[in-house]
């Protein structure tokens, strides 16, 4: 039987080690990537345990064109910035952003207290995701390219229609 046919044996969520990211004064989350821990080098489904400071925002709004995302509210409390809109998110709450749903998301801690959730979503290959605050389109399929969407062409936009095909 081959390794990633061995079931693997549960694991207390302690044992995986923290990640973290920051970017400047805003931005900035730490996770376990719990899927990960499977065995496999890439997972269908990413599941991860995650913790937003006091005062941080987890990530830049944005919404995906591909992937699904579901939060599980764990511990705290937290804002979810949800289109025009926002939440409170508390320990029990569950939400889901499905794949094409074009409103922005992003969870946002004003409490005194770190907010502890599951982050659940798929893997796409091709993912393409917007972010409307800054303008941008992230697209996986071209080597993670991360684009500003300013200048929008025309379909045939430099294909010279008036001349002869070659």
């Amino acid at each position: 039987m081959s390794e990633q046919h061995v079931p693997k044996r549960p694991i207390t969520i302690d044992s995986v080690p923290w990640e973290e990211f920051s970017e400047g004064v805003r931005f900035e989350n730490r996770y376990r990537v719990l899927s990960s821990t499977r065995g496999a080098t890439r997972n269908k489904i990413g599941i991860s345990y995650e913790e937003l400071p006091p005062g941080k925002q987890s990530v830049p709004f944005h919404f995906h064109l591909v992937e699904e995302e579901h939060i599980v509210a764990l511990e705290g409390e937290c804002t979810l910035r949800l289109g025009d809109a926002r939440y409170t998110l508390r320990a029990g709450d569950y939400v889901g952003f499905p794949a094409g749903q074009r409103a922005g998301h992003c969870l946002v801690n004003e409490s005194d207290a770190p907010f502890r959730y599951l982050m659940i979503g798929d893997s796409a290959d091709n993912e393409v995701a917007v972010y409307p605050d800054s303008n941008k389109v992230l697209i996986r399929g071209l080597d993670r390219a991360i684009l500003r969407d300013t200048d929008r062409l025309d379909y045939f936009d430099g294909e010279m229609p008036d001349e002869p095909p070659t």
